[in-house]
């Protein structure tokens, strides 16, 4: 398989698996390699995410690290013979890397699990409220940039729609819901909008009110996303130098907790969505 120059993080994410089960063996590079029959080199570019891996490889790899886990070996095989490309793929070259990350993210993950404080979650904008959001950004974004940003966001939200959908849960701080993105007209709309996606089965909408005080996690959002077995969990940080994705074991125990003690804070799924109706009739 020829190196990549861009690995996916989906990718990437499969090479630091095979490391970490690599190194919780205790197997050297140079061991791995002879596994394989390949030059050492070929390993940490596997690793890395720059060259591929077929899946009878994989559980050659797992194999011999003793891996007992059938599950996460059967999954990471899974990952490794993935070939078809998503259709986010249609906006790389145009859009930054981590924004199409975020987008395979979702795709892949069984659940989706966001806390915001100071803005709607994206999954959950309308196009209006989008826009709006785009527009304000600064430096301003040059006409075909804020085309692709607006047009990746529409197509995002079409995982909520699709045949089986994540279970998806969103705890919104009532300071991201006060925000008047395009005007009063604009941000009612979202209101609603949000109110009525409540109400889908597979989506939960919980508010956290002022009255609930302080909060942890210094404001920052995040969305820990669930894959189809717990190793493969991960959260994605908004950071204002873009997009971050966490994998460790401790990092995912961390965001875990953390999500636990913002539902703590926040009102039960009918009851925000009364406070959102609420909000909208402000306006």
């Amino acid at each position: 398989m020829p190196p990549r120059s861009s690995p996916t993080a989906r990718q990437q994410r499969l090479g630091r698996e095979l490391r970490r089960l690599r190194e919780q063996s205790g197997t050297t590079v140079q061991q791995a390699a002879s596994l394989l029959g390949v030059d050492r080199t070929r390993i940490p570019n596997i690793e890395s995410g720059r060259i591929g891996i077929t899946a009878e490889r994989v559980r050659t790899l797992a194999f011999n690290y003793e891996c007992p886990d059938a599950a996460l070996v059967d999954l990471l095989a899974s990952v490794a013979q993935e070939r078809d490309k998503g259709w986010w793929e249609e906006h790389r070259g145009m859009l930054p890397p981590g924004l199409l990350d975020i987008a395979e993210l979702e795709h892949h993950a069984v659940a989706l699990h966001t806390a915001v404080t100071t803005h709607t979650p994206g999954l959950l904008q309308t196009d209006e409220h989008a826009a709006a959001v785009f527009e304000s950004a600064d430096p301003p974004l040059p006409g075909p940039d804020f085309e692709a940003r607006l047009a990746l966001r529409v197509s995002r939200r079409r995982i909520l729609d699709r045949e089986q959908p994540p279970q998806y849960e969103a705890v919104i701080h009532e300071a991201a819901l006060r925000m008047q993105f395009g005007g009063p007209k604009v941000a009612r709309g979202q209101l609603e909008h949000i109110a009525e996606q409540s109400e889908r089965d597979h989506v939960t909408v919980r508010v956290i009110p002022f009255g609930a005080g302080g909060f942890p996690g210094a404001g920052q959002s995040f969305t820990y996303a669930a894959g189809r077995i717990a190793q493969l969990d991960t959260v994605q940080l908004d950071t204002s130098h873009g997009s971050m994705l966490l994998d460790s074991p401790m990092q995912l125990r961390r965001y875990s907790g953390l999500l636990d003690r913002l539902r703590a804070l926040a009102l039960p799924a009918r009851a925000s969505r009364e406070f959102l109706h609420g909000l909208a009739q402000e306006l």
